[in-house]
């Protein structure tokens, strides 16, 4: 009877493989793509075992489920989570739910605003599919779906990197803070070998949280350089550090604009603004209040208590205008090792110490680092806070409020900026000319919105300007605004003639840049488009008569006056 038995084996192998190879090709082969095992009994998981371990050993990603689970689902965001389904469960009962269920949910009409990520996703399918087109969804791709439907960061996906698991617990308002936005987080270990941000050419996670300070190297296909690209896609990141970072972290750090003490022992400590509950202590556990004053970054409403700080310090190069001190040190703060004497003048003191800092790249990523882990924990969150030598008590530190505000401005949930609509056209007129003579009088105009968090609002500035360039800016215009997103201008085109460019280049603290450009020639005029007499020539053509009345008195006279 063992022949049979063989015989079933290799049908069954024969049978899957036929099932799966035609949804696999498009993706260049079988391996890795996702197949949903339903099962009534997690036993045929190993009295099967044999048969998906040729599954297995094929490249398939197997999701074991009963098959009776509450939360089981063949699709999400209207796309489909598995490319292949094995129904191994013969015993289970019809299920009582509507039959309308099993098919994806209809996209709501009624979702019609767009996000700023959502931007960036579609950019990138769309850039994506021209090279590789594909007629099957990816994971990937139920993600960036994910992303767009919702109108804004609801249903992001944010991937967070902990060297400890207890690190959820201990640090749960902070991602209970993050979840109540709409964010999706995946928690996973910083040494996971399955660790991966991106999967057929596009990312899986739409922000990263990096709170493993002390991890020597990540697992999976994930490192140092996989992390910056990931940042200059235009993805955001989180990063907390502590006494324990690795030069891993430093290095991200670095790379990102800042650099921690060398040190590895050293911690801030301030023996004038430390907090009250560190008296008998060694004055590292710091009350800070020296913030940046942008409401776009930490929102409108003032910080009053001050926020508790326990870690390493870094210094931010000035002459580096992308990255920003957000948290700043005391003018009598120091970084060194608070266990060891003083041997030598420390290297970073005083206001040149940053405690958090924000960088926003040229591509409009954001990034936070923050030299303590502690300042997102449940305790420094929910803990009062009294400053030493202050009678002013705090019932609760102004951590909680202040990693919020950072937190929705480095995902952009505020001071993300859209143009749209960039309109030219002679002034009268309403259509856009393909080109200016010189001297038209044309005007210029832009709609501006911000993301509010929850839609787009008209965006309300001054500052907005528009150079007619070629070469170096011929005119330059402060744009007038309605307050309703729409910024305008009109102007004389210059006496020149050329190929010119309506340009913005606008750059505000803490928004996102707007760099926009738009190429329009400018012609001379042609020979019929002068005028018959030119005002300014009236001398030379009075000149150019009497020279002619003069010649010809002279002639009259000399031929007949004798």
């Amino acid at each position: 009877m063992a022949a049979p038995r063989h015989h079933h084996l290799a049908l069954a192998v024969a049978l899957a493989l036929l099932v799966v190879t035609a949804a696999a090709a498009d993706e260049g082969g079988p391996r890795g793509r996702r197949v949903l095992v339903l099962v009534d009994d997690l036993a045929v998981r190993s009295s099967h075992s044999a048969f998906f371990a040729s599954l297995q050993g094929r490249g398939f990603d197997l999701d074991f489920r009963l098959a009776d689970d509450p939360k089981l689902s063949l699709h999400r965001y209207g796309q489909y989570l598995y490319d292949g389904l094995v129904l191994f469960a013969p015993s289970t009962p019809p299920s009582s739910s509507p039959p309308s269920s099993s098919s994806p949910p209809l996209p709501n009409p009624t979702r019609n605003k767009t996000s700023p990520r959502r931007e960036i996703s579609q950019q990138w399918r769309r850039r994506a599919t021209t090279t590789s087109p594909s007629p099957s969804p990816s994971p990937s791709s139920v993600v960036t779906a994910a992303a767009a439907d919702e109108g804004g960061p609801r249903g992001r996906r944010v991937l967070v990197l902990v060297d400890d698991l207890a690190v959820r617990s201990s640090h749960s308002a902070f991602f209970a803070s993050l979840q109540g936005r709409g964010f999706d987080l995946d928690f996973r270990l910083a040494d996971d070998p399955k660790l991966s941000l991106h999967r057929y050419g596009q990312y899986l996670y739409d922000g990263l949280v990096l709170f493993a300070p002390s991890t020597p190297r990540f697992g999976g296909s994930v490192d140092q350089n996989s992390i910056l690209e990931f940042i200059d896609a235009g993805h955001d990141m989180i990063l907390a550090a502590d006494s324990s970072a690795s030069d891993l972290i430093r290095g991200i750090a670095t790379e990102c604009g800042v650099d921690f003490d060398e040190d590895p022992e050293a911690m801030v400590i301030d023996h004038i603004n430390y907090a009250a509950t560190d008296a008998e202590g060694d004055h590292t556990l710091i009350a800070g209040d020296d913030l940046i004053q942008s409401d776009v970054i930490l929102g409108s409403k003032k910080i009053e208590a001050p926020v508790l700080f326990r870690g390493i310090g870094h210094a931010v190069n000035p002459s580096n205008s992308l990255v920003l001190k957000v948290l700043s040190a005391s003018p009598s703060a120091y970084s060194a090792n608070p266990k060891s004497k003083l041997a030598s003048p420390p290297s970073l003191t005083g206001s040149a110490i940053s405690l958090v800092s924000v960088m926003q790249a040229r591509n409009n990523a954001r990034v936070l680092i923050s030299g303590s882990l502690d300042l997102f924990s449940n305790r420094f969150l929910k803990s009062g806070v009294q400053k030493a030598g202050s009678k002013i008590r705090h019932e609760k530190a102004g951590n909680e409020q202040f990693v919020t505000e950072t937190s929705k401005w480095v995902f952009h949930e505020r001071g993300h900026l859209k143009a749209v609509n960039v309109k030219h056209n002679k002034v009268g007129e309403t259509n856009e000319p393909g080109m200016y003579r010189i001297n038209d009088d044309l005007e210029y105009s832009v709609e501006i919105y911000e993301w509010s968090g929850t839609s787009w609002k008209p965006y309300v500035a001054d500052d907005v300007q528009v150079q007619f360039y070629m070469m170096s800016p011929y005119v330059l215009k402060t744009l007038s605004t309605d307050k309703k997103g729409v910024f305008s201008t009109s102007f004389k085109v210059p006496d020149v003639y050329g190929v010119f460019q309506f340009k913005v280049e606008y750059q505000r603290l803490g928004y996102t840049g707007l760099s926009l450009s738009k190429q329009i020639p400018v012609r001379p005029y042609r020979h019929n488009e002068y005028e018959r007499f030119i005002t300014s020539a009236y001398p030379y053509y009075a000149a150019s008569f009497s020279t002619m009345g003069a010649f010809f008195i002279f002639s009259f006279v000399y031929l007949y006056h004798k």
